[in-house]
């Protein structure tokens, strides 16, 4: 499977998310979209970052943006999650890891001294014409919210 750079588009996908819904990226057509990759459901990093894209989500839809997270959990732990964090965005199940390695978040980790594969912490942002045009890779959180919303001003209309 080929790795997405910046500047090309992305093929069109589908996966199962919260809701019960298949979700394809041709459903953004026409939107901009911000596709999140987060390690795993209720911990505690996943959670502020969830949270930080919660608080902006109406900045977001003022510009013709949607979001989407994405992560190896199942349905029923995403429902979970997005139920008891009040998320108004749908999370999206990949747990055949189809997304993780079009999108390249799959890398060695080490985990308190153990090393496993993981998702490694990555936001990308999509636009309306179904272009990767930003990626942040190895994501710190403390500005990273306030970072894609300003790229996605920065787009303009």
């Amino acid at each position: 499977m080929t790795n997405l750079s910046v500047g090309h588009s992305v093929p069109d996908f589908a996966a199962s998310a919260t809701g019960d819904k298949s979700i394809k990226l041709s459903d953004y057509k026409g939107k901009n979209l911000i596709l999140y990759f987060y390690p795993k459901d209720n911990t505690p990093g996943c959670i502020k970052e969830g949270q930080g894209f919660r608080d902006h989500y109406s900045q977001f839809a003022a510009l013709d943006t949607e979001i989407l997270g994405v992560s190896r959990d199942s349905l029923k732990s995403h429902e979970n999650f997005k139920a008891k964090q009040e998320f108004p965005f749908d999370l999206l199940s990949d747990s055949d890891e189809e997304l993780c390695q079009l999108f390249d978040v799959i890398k060695m980790k080490n985990m308190f001294g153990k090393k496993a594969m993981g998702i490694v912490r990555s936001t990308f942002l999509i636009d309306r014409q179904g272009v990767l045009v930003q990626e942040w890779r190895k994501v710190k959180l403390k500005e990273h919210i306030e970072e894609v919303l300003q790229a996605v001003r920065e787009l303009g209309g």
